[in-house]
């Protein structure tokens, strides 16, 4: 009998971004062979290097940066962050009204532990990133996956969405521009999204975290400027448009009638205080990455590696029998069809082991 198994809370939380392959993987890595990881949302690797001026002012701020600061953050980052989104007309946020954490992965952990009892329901996009299911199970709650369709670009069917609500329904995870499809939502799909949350007093989550990162003209609505009279929780980083994901920085904002949610935002502010802080250091970044050139867009434009590897990815792949796909307006990532009879693919956890071993790529 194992004298220290994992704990109960962990039964059904699954987290396969880093899961059995990528642990695999990492053996074959420590055999030295070299692995092309793909695994993950991380610029770096590829050559995708940081604003030099975000460098610069990191290590110039870092004598003064050697404490602890407020739990929600530097106040000179939280204010920058309320002057970005107010430019993108969401109104009455105050720094107050901002957490900054470890990268958004930590605040959406957070996010779920202060609101879900035993038993709620959160309404999650299908294809999702991982980690929304996995911190929505571990808080004790249930993730509900509503249908992202194919055949509409990816765009989720606001039907099936009314559909999943229930007595026990606490929230709606909205991914815009999303991972891992690329699509970016229209104004009149998110306002129609907005009024099923309307409609069962639901909180929106808003993972936003690709925001700038758009192709062939494609536009992003923040969702919290469609839906003031809603409470709904935006995250966002400095990870993929500024290629520091090895900052840890990300933030979360809270938008709408806080009034109701005081609770909620009680939980929130305990939850902040138990971990201390954000790394302080790398907050030094955040003011300079929100106000200075925005040099993502030299990826995305005609001519820029991101826009152009988009491009010749997509024509690769449709160019292989029984594989086709959808066409990505935003984000980092393709989310292919595979024609699992032509591939002979029973088991998807086995062939994806079988292939990273021939290709060394996972």
């Amino acid at each position: 009998m194992e004298r220290f198994p994992k704990s109960d809370k962990l039964e059904h939380v699954c987290y396969d971004i880093r899961g059995p392959v990528h642990k695999e993987a990492l053996r074959l890595e420590e055999e030295g062979h070299k692995i092309l990881k793909l695994n993950i949302g991380n610029p770096a690797p590829f050559g995708f290097e940081a604003p030099d001026e975000i460098l610069v002012d990191v290590l110039r701020n870092l004598p003064s940066a050697q404490g602890y600061c407020d739990s929600k953050g530097l106040y000179s980052a939280r204010k920058a962050i309320v002057q970005y989104y107010q430019s993108k007309d969401i109104r009455n946020v105050t720094v107050n009204d901002v957490y900054i954490g470890n990268g958004v992965s930590e605040l959406i952990t957070m996010s779920m532990q202060a609101l879900l009892n035993d038993g709620d329901e959160v309404l999650i996009p299908m294809p999702d990133y991982p980690l929304w299911t996995a911190a929505a199970t571990l808080a004790g709650g249930k993730a509900v996956h509503y249908l992202c369709d194919e055949q509409a670009g990816w765009f989720p069917d606001v039907e099936d969405i009314k559909s999943k609500v229930t007595s026990r329904t606490k929230a709606i995870v909205i991914i815009n521009p999303n991972n891992p499809t690329g699509a970016v939502y229209s104004k009149e799909l998110l306002l129609d999204i907005v009024e099923v949350a309307r409609q069962h007093n639901l909180i929106i989550f808003a993972d936003e975290i690709y925001d700038k990162i758009l192709y062939d003209g494609a536009v992003h609505h923040h969702i919290a400027a469609l839906a003031p009279d809603l409470l709904t929780v935006t995250f966002n980083g400095l990870s993929k448009a500024y290629r520091v994901a090895g900052f840890r920085q990300g933030w979360m904002i809270l938008n709408g009638p806080k009034k109701h949610a005081k609770g909620y935002i009680e939980g929130l502010d305990m939850l902040a205080s138990m971990r201390l802080c954000a790394n302080v250091p790398m907050q030094h970044a955040i003011q300079t990455a929100l106000g200075g050139y925005q040099s993502i867009n030299e990826f995305i434009l005609p001519g820029g590696r991101l826009l152009e590897q988009r491009n010749k990815a997509y024509e690769l792949l449709n160019q292989i029998p029984g594989i086709s796909c959808t066409k990505p307006m935003g984000a980092l990532y393709m989310f292919p069809k595979i024609n699992i009879k032509k591939f002979n693919i029973y088991d998807d956890e086995k062939w994806c082991l079988i292939y990273w071993r021939r290709k060394k790529c996972c």
